[in-house]
């Protein structure tokens, strides 16, 4: 037996409104049936008293505010997760699109991570070798820290971010190293270039990528990066794996969030990105590292472009709070090639 709430108070964009709603928590995950039997999924975003307001990932067209039939699952959204991740494609919200049929959980995992006790980290001291020497040389990737990259909108991160799929590795016979790879608000010519670039330099095997592309819904925008960082945190500390998360762009994150923040009538704060960007950019970004008596490691790089090349904007401006230095790319070097 389910109980299920029929009919709905309001409508707006892609967040409907139940009342009288009873045991609900925030993030908990829904399903919402319609008329024709379609079944979509919502997820809570703010409880106030009885009315519940949710986030409906596949958006509100088509629901019907009399008819439609909610039911709460009493959890929060989890991913299944399994070693042959490893050569899938998946897309924001860690569905197979790669027609290879749908995964076989080992476990399946809450999206929102469990955090890292302090004291049972353990200090970074490796470093993966990207191949590119003005990294390894200047600013070296050190396995379980983050290390940014600052860019501007036209200039070449993407390609930046491709190299370093197809080039990291480990010293030596320190355990298998496997990449995880974000996209979030790219256009379809770029996710074609990073499945082609992948594809034809043999390293898809090693890489579980997550697409999220600009046409997708801007709610998958903002799980796209915690489905990637839950699924390398599985392969680092359940299997051992030397894991490096590669996250673009987060510029297209932030602005998701913003969006969302606002949807939701929040007060905004600079540039009208909500107050709490700096613990939300946190809740990711902390979830590198490495724990003592687990071989595996968590290494991020984020890729973000500076809008309007302004290295003051809250968005690069939060992420160097937050991670250990970062490289920056020059727009003057790169158009002198």
């Amino acid at each position: 037996m389910k109980l299920e709430y029929i009919g709905l108070s309001e409508l707006s964009g892609s967040l409907i409104v139940l009342e009288g709603v009873r045991g609900a928590a925030y993030d908990e995950m829904a399903e919402i049936t319609l008329d024709s039997g379609e079944q979509r999924w919502g997820r809570v975003i703010l409880i106030d008293g009885d009315r519940v307001v949710l986030q409906v990932f596949e958006g509100a067209r088509g629901i019907s505010l009399e008819n439609a039939r909610t039911h709460f699952t009493g959890k929060p959204m989890d991913i299944a997760l399994s070693r042959e991740m490893l050569g899938r494609v998946f897309d924001g919200a860690g569905r197979p699109i790669d027609g290879l049929g749908e995964l076989f959980p080992e476990v399946r995992r809450n999206i929102n991570g469990a955090a890292i006790n302090p004291v049972s980290r353990q200090y970074p001291r490796d470093c993966i070798y990207t191949g590119i020497s003005a990294i390894d040389g200047c600013a070296t990737l050190i396995r379980g820290q983050k290390l940014p990259i600052f860019s501007g909108s036209g200039m070449k991160h993407n390609e930046l971010a491709a190299q370093l799929v197809r080039q990291a590795k480990v010293a030596g016979e320190e355990g298998d190293f496997a990449i995880v790879f974000a996209a979030m608000g790219v256009k379809n010519d770029t996710a074609e270039f990073f499945r082609r670039n992948f594809e034809e330099a043999g390293a898809l095997q090693r890489v579980v990528m997550f697409l999220n592309l600009a046409s997708d819904p801007i709610i998958e925008r903002i799980l796209t990066p915690r489905c990637a960082l839950t699924a390398a945190e599985y392969l680092a500390f359940d299997h051992g794996y030397h894991v490096l998360v590669i996250m673009t762009d987060m510029t297209s994150y932030c602005e998701a969030v913003r969006e969302f923040s606002s949807s939701k009538g929040e007060i905004p704060s600079r540039k009208g990105f909500p107050a709490y960007l700096y613990s939300d950019l946190a809740s990711l970004y902390e979830r590198a590292g490495m724990i003592h008596g687990k071989p595996g490691t968590v290494t991020q790089v984020p890729v973000l472009t500076m809008p309007n090349d302004d290295i003051t904007h809250p968005i690069p401006d939060l992420t160097g709070y937050i991670t250990e230095g970062q490289i920056v790319l020059d727009r003057n070097m790169d158009q002198s090639g």
